[in-house]
């Protein structure tokens, strides 16, 4: 029946995971019993549905929660890549008159830094949202292993006719990532093109 599950005391002998001084154990579909450790041996319980009880309701010192938290981690990751911004339906004398230095024919470099964040809930066993090495791995199979040392300009068939901005730029990574990282939630990325300016999206 909804909410039903077992109030996990101090005798039992393998919670999944500890948070301060209560125990938290998830049953698949139906919620999270939250109790404290006074000794004692499990019991069968059962929440109403729709029903948010707390540690003291009642005099029984037990909670249960109808949802695990929603938790957004975040990796950070570098690489090097060149371009040129410019917009070919533009005059050369326009071009330069909007985008500078940033419009020299010879292109030029950054050092760019890359920040994924991931939004979802702990997984009961690992208490990850997702392992941050797994999601190292990924972005750079997926994406940083075809851009790193490239031209956006010349190198990377994700940016063909689009003036490689750093707008452009991550919204061409936000298409690449997002199916990936499913179905887990890519949540906002980051990029830094210098020490001093950055972009970021969050799929909006």
């Amino acid at each position: 029946m909804p909410g039903e599950g077992l109030i996990i005391r101090q005798g039992f002998k393998k919670p999944l995971r500890s948070v301060g001084s209560r125990r938290l154990v998830h049953f698949g579909g139906r919620g999270v019993v939250l109790c404290g450790l006074e000794g004692g041996m499990a019991v069968p319980a059962v929440a109403p549905p729709g029903r948010r009880h707390r540690p003291g309701d009642g005099g029984t010192g037990v909670g249960y929660l109808t949802s695990m938290p929603r938790l957004t981690v975040t990796r950070r990751l570098t690489f090097n890549a060149a371009h040129r911004v410019h917009n070919p339906a533009l005059s050369d004398e326009e071009n330069t008159r909007l985008f500078g230095k940033c419009n020299n024919p010879n292109w030029h470099g950054h050092n760019y830094v890359l920040e994924v964040s991931v939004t979802g809930e702990p997984d009961p066993v690992t208490g990850y949202v997702i392992d941050l090495a797994h999601l190292k791995q990924l972005v750079e199979r997926e994406l940083l292993d075809h851009v790193d040392h490239r031209n956006f300009s010349v190198d990377v068939p994700g940016m063909a006719g689009t003036n490689p901005t750093s707008e452009n730029i991550i919204l061409m990574f936000w298409r690449v990532l997002e199916p990936a990282i499913r179905p887990r939630t890519l949540s906002r990325l980051r990029l830094w093109e210098t020490e001093n300016n950055y972009v970021e999206y969050d799929g909006r």
